[in-house]
């Protein structure tokens, strides 16, 4: 069993920011980016404090398609040298985080003549790639074994396919272990503190100015090197900065909004995932088992603003129905939707011209990212994915060395980083297939099992003790906290997420002594729940 966890007392937290010195490093964000960012400043030794408006991974970060892979998207780009990163990062996130991150085998089903040899060579091309970190080699299947691995498969003209091998993983259980991971360093992590403004010297930034969205009291903190890490929101940050100086920024980001929707296991039986190449509208499709029910994406539309709770289209929700119907045998209907999620992408800004409607095609831009300095010392981070935010937080510290704004120091650090939890032996692992429970906390389950209330199963997947864990060693403060990223109930099935609220509302207040926020959480429960709820917003 790892180390006791560090608790979680937000007074406590507050205390030590209003009472520090200087930090080396400011993060305004808390996203799979920042987060990772303030690891790696942490374990290299740098005092390091970040900052979240709202929970952390509430955004994009929590709402991806749950996958730890290299990009067969990108492969087909051609842009080898991010799937190579991708792919190196693949094996670092799946051995740092064995509870989290496991290897899931895809399937691409073969209709043509030519498709299976024509995808094959790409996905065997894949594994060159991955070289020691392949996860399993690619092979040809006949159409008995295809519809062995997914049963449910379209069966009509179906000649065969082809198995490959990618990561899966819990994408914000992740990001929490990040944060505690670097609290366990010395780096010190608020949610629910929100930027209010930059500190300026001599035109240069020396702090931020910030806000407890709990207490509403108001905090300065000084820094010799202040780092956005906010996502799709980066550009708005990036004008608080600017507006100081009487500067503009010319905006960096291009959201594109990636709906998936969740519907129950028996659409996809089996362990095995499907990936459909090309869409009617030349977008790949993924359908995933995960905890215990299919996932189902991804969508890819250009939005033109950012918005903290993204709704789901009628036209993108009828694009993953009507998709699926052409794959499967036995397809979802909207009435078999448990939950769907809204994640917006922020995509570096192509230097192209948009089409007719002010939009650019967002499935052509690239999924690399991008680090920038201002003119008073802002750093930027921005695009990515998921997979590589550990190589993003060395380039982001590489800069700010390169900057002079900090003092540089070797990178590597943590590249053999156990996460949190992530001591267990991964022989030992469920796949991240099957339905959540304790395999989740790894090496903490035994920790998770001593508390009040780990025999009592508020819902299937869900105790008493989780819920405690989640306020006592995970930063939670609301219901939305808990059933949304801590467990991942909301993103599962909506309704039961509202039907257990009330009681994860109580033990949440026995814990915080604060209002758990339950009313706020069955606005957004119903929201989840309803895949119509769009076209009546």
């Amino acid at each position: 069993m790892s180390a006791a966890p560090l608790p979680t007392d937000r007074a406590d937290l507050l205390a030590r920011l209003a009472g520090a010195a200087d930090f080396d490093i400011a993060i305004v964000g808390g996203g799979a980016t920042g987060l990772g960012v303030a690891l790696d400043a942490a374990a290299r030794g740098f005092r390091v404090v970040l900052i979240e408006d709202g929970d952390f991974a509430r955004g994009t970060s929590s709402r991806s398609t749950k996958l730890v892979h290299g990009g067969v998207r990108y492969l087909a780009q051609g842009n080898l040298s991010l799937v190579k990163e991708a792919l190196r990062e693949r094996t670092i996130l799946l051995q740092n985080a064995p509870h989290l991150a496991r290897p899931i085998p895809f399937v691409m089903p073969s209709y043509k003549l030519w498709e299976a040899p024509f995808y094959g060579f790409g996905l065997k091309l894949y594994d060159a790639l991955a070289a020691g970190a392949s996860l399993g080699d690619t092979r040809f299947l006949g159409r008995r074994d295809t519809l062995d691995a997914i049963p449910n498969v379209r069966s009509q003209g179906l000649r065969g396919g082809v198995q490959y091998w990618d990561g899966q993983f819990d994408d914000a259980r992740l990001a929490i272990a990040l944060a505690r991971t670097a609290a366990a360093r010395g780096a010190l992590l608020l949610n629910r503190v929100g930027l209010t403004g930059f500190d300026h010297e001599a035109d240069r930034v020396v702090g931020l100015q910030c806000i407890d969205h709990e207490t509403g009291r108001s905090y300065a903190i000084r820094a010799a090197c202040v780092i956005n890490a906010t996502g799709v929101w980066v550009d708005t940050v990036r004008g608080i900065d600017a507006q100081a100086a009487g500067r503009t920024v010319r905006p960096t980001v291009s959201p594109s909004q990636g709906v998936h929707i969740v519907v129950d296991r028996e659409f996809l039986p089996g362990s095995h995932a499907l990936l459909v190449p090309r869409t009617e509208d030349g977008r790949v499709l993924f359908a995933v088992p995960w905890l215990g029910k299919t996932v189902i994406g991804t969508t890819d539309t250009p939005q033109s603003t950012a918005s903290f709770e993204p709704r789901a289209q009628h036209d993108e929700l009828a694009f993953l129905l009507r998709e699926s119907a052409r794959h499967l045998d036995r397809a979802p209907a909207v009435t078999d939707i448990r939950s769907i999620w809204v994640g917006l992408r922020p995509l570096l800004r192509p230097a192209s011209e948009p089409d007719a409607s002010g939009k650019v095609a967002t499935r052509t831009i690239s999924r690399e990212h991008a680090v920038m300095v201002s003119p008073s010392g802002l750093v930027t981070v921005t695009g990515g994915k998921w997979t590589t935010y550990r190589s993003m937080a060395e380039d982001v510290l590489e800069h700010c060395a390169r900057s002079g704004l900090l003092e540089h120091r070797p990178a590597g650090v943590t590249q053999a980083l156990p996460m949190v939890g992530g001591g267990a032996t991964p022989g030992a692992m469920r796949p991240l297939s099957d339905a959540p429970g304790s395999h989740l906390y790894g090496d903490e389950a035994e920790l998770l099992a001593g508390l009040p209330g780990a025999d009592h199963e508020l819902i299937a997947g869900l105790t008493e003790a989780m819920v405690r864990f989640a306020a006592r060693f995970e930063y939670a403060r609301t219901v939305e906290d808990v059933l949304a990223r801590r467990s991942r109930l909301l993103f599962l099935d909506a309704k039961a997420a509202r039907r257990v609220a009330p009681a994860v509302a109580r033990i949440l207040t026995q814990e915080t002594g604060l209002d758990p926020a339950l009313a706020a959480f069955e606005v957004l429960g119903a929201r989840y729940a309803d895949p119509l709820s769009a076209d009546r917003a």
